[in-house]
This record gives structure tokens, sequence and C-alpha cells, in this order.
């Protein structure tokens, strides 16, 4: 293969990859990693078994390649448009809203949930994917959330001597009951418009009689 044909070549195979996951995703949110096998997975990405195989070398390697990017996904749309720690008392609560509002909108959707039962249901399987789930969703939350609380602290505008102890009741002040009622109660107990509105609100008006300024 020449020099010139081999970007070709690349883009193809990188294309079929692609093909791939997102076959594989939607197979393994579907019918679980035990229900899927690489037949379909072939079939619905358009290419070949052997295909498959060559991209990824076992179903485990490809169901712990697809859990993995959905969470790296979710967590880099959380945090992309990240704003700065706020100058000014009365902009902490603003901030507040919008990264809680942020986080509850992409992480709790329907597919994230459908992943996060999935990962459950096959811990004893893949440990390591539960541990891969929690570092990079709620251990990147908590720590995200804990260099921004430093931040506020040393500016006067936090009263919290352990900012990580902080940073981990806010997490899951907004957090856990609509997590909860989507982990059990299933995708319409998902909170949205309104309902989520004034979950948040009451969350950062707690955290804030806690350690806002008084």
């Amino acid at each position: 293969m020449t020099s010139r044909t081999r970007p070709a070549a690349d883009r193809r195979s990188a294309s079929k990859r692609a093909a791939i996951l997102a076959a594989a995703t939607e197979t393994f949110l579907a019918t679980g990693f035990l229900g899927t096998n690489m037949d379909e997975i072939a079939s619905q990405s358009g290419v070949s078994k052997q295909t498959v195989y060559k991209h990824f070398e076992s179903k485990e390697a490809l169901f712990i390649e697809v859990v993995s990017r959905m969470t790296n996904d979710a967590g880099d749309t959380v945090y992309a448009e990240q704003p700065l720690a706020p100058e000014t008392a009365a902009d902490v609560a603003p901030f507040l809203r919008a990264y809680a509002e942020r986080q509850l909108s992409i992480v709790l959707t329907p597919r994230l949930m459908q992943l996060r039962r999935l990962v459950i249901g096959e811990v004893s399987r893949f440990p390591a994917l539960a541990a891969v789930l929690y570092d990079r969703g709620p251990a990147r939350a908590i720590a995200t959330l804990t260099g921004a609380f430093a931040k506020l602290q040393q500016r006067g505008l936090l009263r919290c001597d352990d900012p990580r102890a902080a940073a981990s009741q806010f997490n899951w002040l907004i957090m856990a009951e609509p997590l909860n009622d989507a982990m059990l109660l299933g995708d319409a107990h998902l909170p949205g418009g309104e309902r989520l509105r004034r979950h948040v609100e009451d969350g950062v008006r707690v955290f804030l009689s806690a350690y806002g300024l008084h």
C-alpha cells in the first residue's frame, strides 16, 4: 500500500469501527450483554463478523469499549462548557443552579440510565466496568466540584473547611433522588422541565443554607 492510498484505507477502517460501535451500543442497550451476539452486530453495522473481530478481539472487549465511550462522552458533555468559579457572592447560586441543571439533563437520560442498569447487572462478570462508571461519573463530578468549591472558599464566597466533603454533599443532594427514581421506577420518572428546576432550586437553597454566606 502506498502512502497515497493509506489515508483512504485508514478512513475506511475508522468508518467501519464507528459503525461497529454504533451497532454494538444499540444492541447491548436493547438486549444486554448475554442477549447480544457478534453476528447481529456485524449485520447491523454492515460489515463481516471477521471485520468486527479485526477491530475488537471479543464481545467482552467491545462491551467494555461501548461502556467506556458512553461514560466518557457524557462526562465530557457535562464539563465541556463548565464556567469558571464565580467571583462574587451574587453569582454563586446561579453558578450552582446552572451546573446542577446541566448535570441532571445530561446524565439522567434513558440511554445512560439503561447503560447504568446494564453495568450493574453485569458487575459480577465485569467488576472493572463498575469502577469505570464510578470514576468517570460521580467521582469526576465530585472532583470537579471540589476544585470549584476550594476556589470559592479561598475567595470567601463559601464557608467550607473541607471542599471535598461539601462537593460530595452537593453532588448527592442534587443527584440522589432523581437518580434513584429513574433507576428503580423507570424512565417515566426522569426529571424534566419545571420539576427539574424546582428540584435544583431546592437543592441549591439547602446547600447554601449550610455553606453559603449569611
